[in-house]
Parts: structure tokens; sequence; C-alpha cells
């Protein structure tokens, strides 16, 4: 399976309230229920008027079809070709 970062572009995404980030993420709930096993939601960074999701799903089409029917937008789909953090570097 493929593990996609999903770029969505919300004005005022940094701003929004606990309870509506809460809100936000249970109709994202909802919506993955109601769909394909195969995609699951890892977590999300909230930063400006950006939401950066990350995923895994095995096509792009099934981020999309998520996107759609949540009516978040999905602005850039983007497969993650590799995940590195200080331990990368080596001893």
């Amino acid at each position: 399976m493929t593990q996609y970062l999903i770029e969505r572009e919300i004005a005022g995404a940094g701003d929004m309230s606990e309870q509506a980030l809460r809100d936000a993420a249970a109709h994202s709930n909802a919506v993955l229920a109601t769909m394909s096993p195969d995609i699951q939601w890892l977590h999300s960074y909230v930063a400006g008027d950006k939401i950066y999701c990350v995923y895994n799903a095995p096509s792009e089409d099934l981020i999309r079809e998520h996107a759609e029917k949540s009516g978040f937008p999905a602005n850039r789909i983007t497969p993650v070709s590799a995940v590195i953090g200080p331990g990368t570097a080596g001893s």
C-alpha cells in the first residue's frame, strides 16, 4: 500500500477551534467507515491555511473519492517516497 501526503487548502484552518478540528476528524472518520478498509488516515498537520494529511491507500483515486465524499479538498496528492528523521543520518 502506498503512503500519500494530501495538501488541503482550507482558509483559516490554523485558527480552527479544538471543537471544529474534532468535528472535522469525526466527519472524516464517518466517511472512511463507509469506504474500503484499504484507505487509512494516519494523522494530519494543521498549519496556516492548510491541512497536510498522511494516508495509506492503494491509489490516488481512493484519496480523491474520500475528498469528494467528505467535502474536504485534496488540492495536491503526492506519494511519499521516503520518510527521514534525525536517526536517518546514522550514528
